[in-house]
């Protein structure tokens, strides 16, 4: 059974930065890409960012480019978000998701396992 664990959650001002962590097991993680997503209040959940199982591809939405960096370590089965120069519209849910492939992929539809979340709060 995979299981994905989310930490590094909490609540920054606005221009502060967060490192989000995603814990994988019950899965060979170095065959899979994995992606970030979020949703926040009243809103669909959104993909944020994606990574080839070898961490070599990366892509990431438009509102987050320049600002966010996902990375993985294969050895710790780990993915990691580096959000920076946050703003008050990052404020959401933050998931981490794995795809049944290794290529990246920003489609949702392409996801079937899901961490539980963690909240990021960014204050004004």
């Amino acid at each position: 059974q995979v299981q994905l664990v989310e930490s590094g959650g909490g609540t920054v001002q606005a221009g502060g930065s967060l490192r989000l962590s995603c814990a994988a097991s019950g899965l060979t993680f170095y065959n899979y890409a994995m992606g970030w997503f979020r949703q926040a209040p009243g809103k669909e959940r959104e993909v944020v960012a994606a990574i080839s199982s070898s961490g070599r591809s990366t892509n990431y939405a438009d509102s987050v480019k320049g600002r966010f960096t996902i990375s993985r370590d294969n050895d710790k089965n780990s993915v990691y978000l580096q959000m920076n120069s946050l703003k008050s519209e990052d404020t959401a849910v933050y998931y981490c998701a794995a795809p049944g492939t290794s290529i990246v992929t920003m489609k949702p539809a392409e996801y079937n396992s899901w961490g539980q979340g963690t909240q990021v709060t960014v204050s004004s």
